[in-house]
This record gives C-alpha cells, sequence and structure tokens, in this order.
C-alpha cells in the first residue's frame, strides 16, 4: 500500500467516525456493499473515485480534499515498480540422440490443427468486442465523474431522506439522509477565526449549523424562532474536524438565527439569514451597525447570504 493510499484510508476512517456512520449505514446508502467499504476504509483496496464522492455526500464533508488525495494514491498506485522475476536455470542439456527422419510439422501450412485454432482465435476476438461495445455503451453520454443515471445502469440508486419537517426536528441531519446536495445558506468567520456555516435541506424541509477552526469550549447554536439546537467543541478531536448541530425545521422565507459563543468570556456573534433570501422581501434583509467579517464564498457551494449581524456581550 502506497503512502498516499495509507492517507486517504486513514481519513476514510476518521470522516465515517466523526459522522457517526456504520458499515451497514453506508451500504444502504451508497451503492457500494458492506464488506467493499470494510476493504476501502482499513486500506485493503484503493476505493473508486465515486465512493470517496459518496462517502463526503453523505456526511456532509467538503470532498475537494479527500478527491486530490485520492487522485494522488491513484497515481501512486499506477507508478509502482514491478518486482523482477528471479531467472529460472536453463534445464541441463540432453545426451545427443541419433537423427531422425524429420515428420511433416503440425503447424505446417494447410494443417488441420493450424486452421482449426486460427478459427477460434478469429472467434473469440470478434465475441470480446461485441461484449465490450456493449459494456460501454451506458458510458457513452456519460462524463467524468458523473454517476449512472437509472436507465443507464443496474446499480443506480437514489437517496431518499428519512424524515421531512416537524418529524426531522431534533434529529442528526447526517442519519437522517439530509445532507445530500444540501444548500449552504451563509457561511460567516467569527472575531476569533472560527467559521460558521448554516446548511439548509429542501428534501428534508430543515437547517442546521456546523463550525470549523473552533477551540475547545467554543459553541454555536441555531433557531427558526423554534427549539434552539446548539453544540459545542468538547475536545481536541472537534477542534481538528469540525461539528454540526442537531436540525430544527424551516421552509423557504424562514429566518434562522445563528450564535457564536466563544469559550471564556468573549462577546457572543449572533446573525439572522433568511432561507432563500430571493423568496421573499427584500426589507427582511438589514445590516447592523456592527461591521462584520465579510462571509466566505466556498468552492462548489453557493454563495454566502447577506447576514443580519450583532455582537452580544
Amino acid at each position: 500500500m502506497t503512502t498516499a493510499h495509507t492517507r486517504l484510508a486513514t481519513e476514510l476512517r476518521a470522516l465515517r467516525k466523526r459522522a457517526g456512520l456504520s458499515l451497514a449505514a453506508l451500504a444502504s446508502t451508497t451503492a457500494y456493499s458492506k464488506s467493499a467499504w470494510e476493504r476501502y476504509v482499513n486500506g485493503k483496496a484503493l476505493p473508486p473515485r465515486q465512493a470517496v464522492r459518496a462517502l463526503c455526500r453523505t456526511a456532509g464533508e467538503p470532498e475537494e480534499r479527500l478527491l486530490a488525495l485520492w487522485d494522488l494514491a491513484q497515481a501512486e498506485w499506477k507508478g509502482r515498480a514491478t518486482v523482477a522475476t528471479p531467472a529460472v536455470p536453463a534445464p541441463a542439456q540432453p545426451p545427443p540422440v541419433a537423427p531422425e527422419q524429420p515428420a511433416r510439422p503440425r503447424w505446417a501450412p494447410g494443417s488441420p490443427l493450424k486452421l482449426l485454432l486460427m478459427l477460434t482465435s478469429a472467434y473469440v476476438v470478434i465475441a470480446a468486442g461485441v461484449a465490450l461495445v456493449l459494456l460501454l455503451a451506458p458510458l457513452r453520454d456519460t462524463g467524468p465523474g458523473e454517476p449512472l443515471s437509472a436507465n443507464r445502469s443496474a446499480t443506480s440508486y437514489v437517496v431518499m431522506p428519512r424524515c421531512h419537517g416537524a418529524s426531522c426536528e431534533g434529529e442528526d441531519p447526517v442519519r437522517m439522509v439530509c445532507t445530500v446536495v444540501p444548500e449552504t445558506v451563509s457561511t460567516y468567520r467569527t472575531a476569533t477565526g472560527a467559521l460558521v456555516e448554516v446548511r439548509y435541506s429542501e428534501a428534508c424541509g430543515t437547517v442546521w449549523a456546523r463550525m470549523w477552526g473552533a477551540r475547545v469550549g467554543d459553541r454555536v447554536d441555531v433557531t427558526t424562532g423554534g427549539p434552539v439546537r446548539d453544540v459545542g467543541i468538547m475536545d481536541s478531536a472537534d477542534a481538528e474536524a469540525y461539528v454540526y448541530t442537531e436540525m430544527t425545521r424551516a421552509r423557504p422565507g424562514s429566518v434562522v438565527r445563528s450564535c457564536f459563543r466563544p469559550a471564556g468570556a468573549g462577546a457572543h456573534e449572533c446573525f439572522d439569514v433568511p432561507v432563500r433570501p430571493d423568496r421573499v422581501r427584500a426589507d427582511q434583509v438589514s445590516h447592523a451597525g456592527a461591521r462584520p467579517h465579510p462571509p466566505l464564498g466556498r468552492s462548489g457551494a453557493a454563495p454566502a447570504r447577506t447576514a443580519r449581524v450583532t455582537w452580544m456581550v
């Protein structure tokens, strides 16, 4: 196993553990079996690129870093040096024998055995070509990294959320399969450098907040006017990764309030942002007198929404 492959397997195991996903849960929400995931996360086999993307989507993890690591692992895997085969000593020469009258060679022109082998080889080549055409036909219109549609492959699958609206209240977004293609409502950098992001799932009708780059003791919460869902950085493992709150119900036009509460006696930073602000009146969004840090855009994510930010002591 190459160095990059070892790092990739370690990262996949850590991501699965952070997301609280069992091998059986991965098998039920992706196109790969439980035994296949066991080989991938333990470094016994290099996973397909699509498997790495499926795990990142299921866990709500940005996929760019792991896909870059996968590219490196694949390059190292293809470039491994081949092991030279030890030379086999030549057999001892038999003692010379008296020459005999040469018989007609079996491979002479017109030999029935040669004709039969030629016909068999031609049949095998034709059959292999037909099989290859049939195999590649579903992939003809599929771009690089694009999953097969349902009418192109029998292994296609559809991941369905396990709750919606009120039934999702207080539930984990990963376990309820609400992190598949969520929308980034807003991303905000706090005064301490931590990043807070509000996520919205139209399929589940919910929002939640996640935080990374924070310190032990920092907390973040989210609410749409009902229950407040919060989470905190409990140890160094949380600080090195990211944490996310449980879900609370939301719909287009709902105003989400998220508050960052730093460890110690630092000021609380709260911001309000509407879900799908293009569907609500513009006067529902305004700026407070204090100047916040600018929202951050993320590669592959929707631009951060304008938010009303308030500092609270």
